[in-house]
């Protein structure tokens, strides 16, 4: 869904780089697999279309945070507008 996020930070040889990765349109959420020495983030489409994709070492990955897109606005993101008499 649009607004899924993934922050991936990787070890780049004595320093870290942070990658952030989000769902670029409406219907899009990100896939996260890992397996035989990859982690995989992949766009994907509602039909199941993969149209991004961004791969890792596994032993390079030293933190891997999913921020899922949020299905109702917040109650501090509802904002009530009142017509004054």
């Amino acid at each position: 869904m649009k607004g899924d996020r993934v922050e991936i930070v990787v070890d780049a040889g004595g320093t870290t780089r942070t990658y952030e990765l989000e769902a670029t349109r409406a219907g899009r959420r990100l896939d996260v697999t890992h397996g035989r020495g990859l982690v995989e983030v992949t766009e994907v489409t509602r039909g199941g279309t993969p149209t991004r994709t961004a791969r890792f070492m596994a032993n390079r990955v030293i933190a891997l945070v999913e921020h899922p897109a949020e299905q109702r606005p917040a109650a501090g993101e509802v904002v009530t507008l009142r017509r004054s008499a």
